[in-house]
């Protein structure tokens, strides 16, 4: 079995990334940035603060805006309005999930277009879907980018993405359709799934629920992606697949932790680059 680490990719991409950095600060500009954390929400820390130190470590300028959980949509939207406004801030991301006051579409679509580095916007998904170029969710582009990176074409094959959220499923199979993927969106309510998912070339999971997919639901030979993160009550992180049982009937396979999520923030980082590349050309 190929193991396709993701942090060896992350590692690589970022040592890319610093010298990118550095070329853009030479012709005057740093890219920069802006997280906005509304409440305490201890994951969504967590997150934020992993974001903080990759910028730092590729030279980027990063700026967390830390807003109370009794924030106003009103007065979230007014700040997602001044970032917009800034030509210094390159990359927008609101972190999610936000408090019941405040609906999260509604920022979501506030953000610029352009500065939107999550790619959730109706404008970049449109593009995603139209097969255009615009900036998409970073976890179905580092998927992407992994298979890639070992060689995996994705054309002609049987891929099942098991998950149907904004930030996983969708997107990355608009990205497959894109790459001429044959692509099928299991979810909750599909009917006998496992049957389903041992049909995959390439089988992505993306559930939530530990160890669910083994043998019996992996077709012998397949690419398997695990997006799973599950928290085991040992303090563990495992996936959605059973990853020792899969180790000699796949191809290939993700680890988790160190497959998938080390390149979503590899992402992240990678297109506020890019946002910053056309503020040079812009001038």
């Amino acid at each position: 079995m190929e193991l396709l680490d993701g942090r060896a990719l992350a590692n690589e991409l970022t040592h890319a990334q610093q010298t990118a950095v550095k070329t853009l600060k030479v012709q005057g500009v740093t890219p920069k940035l802006v997280v906005i954390m509304v409440g305490d929400d201890p994951a969504s820390a967590i997150y934020t603060q992993s974001k903080q130190k990759r910028a730092t470590k590729i030279g980027m300028a990063s700026e967390l805006k830390r807003l109370s959980a009794e924030t106003t949509e009103a007065e979230l939207l007014a700040l997602v309005k001044t970032l917009n406004d800034d030509r210094t801030v390159d990359g927008i991301l609101v972190q999610l999930p936000l408090p019941k006051q405040i609906n999260e579409d509604h920022v979501i679509q506030a953000i610029d277009a352009k500065k939107d580095v999550d790619g959730f916007s109706p404008v970049n998904i449109g593009q995603l879907w139209l097969n255009q170029p615009g900036l998409v969710a970073c976890t179905p582009n580092g998927i992407m980018r992994l298979l890639a990176a070992h060689k995996i074409d994705v054309a002609g094959k049987n891929v099942v993405i098991v998950g149907r959220s904004n930030i996983v499923g969708r997107p990355l199979a608009a990205l497959m359709l894109n790459a001429n993927a044959t692509v099928t969106i299991a979810h909750s309510r599909t009917a006998n799934l496992k049957d389903l998912t041992k049909t995959a070339d390439i089988l992505v999971a993306a559930i939530g629920k530990p160890h669910f997919f083994g043998i019996d639901a992996v077709k012998e030979g397949a690419v398997v992606i695990d997006v799973g993160i599950n928290r085991l009550e040992d303090g563990s992180v495992t996936g959605d697949v059973d990853f020792e049982a899969l180790q000699t009937h796949v191809s290939a396979m993700t680890p988790v932790p160190r497959g998938v999520g080390p390149m979503t923030i590899t992402m992240l980082m990678e297109q506020t680059i890019e946002i910053a590349k056309e503020r040079v050309k812009r001038g």
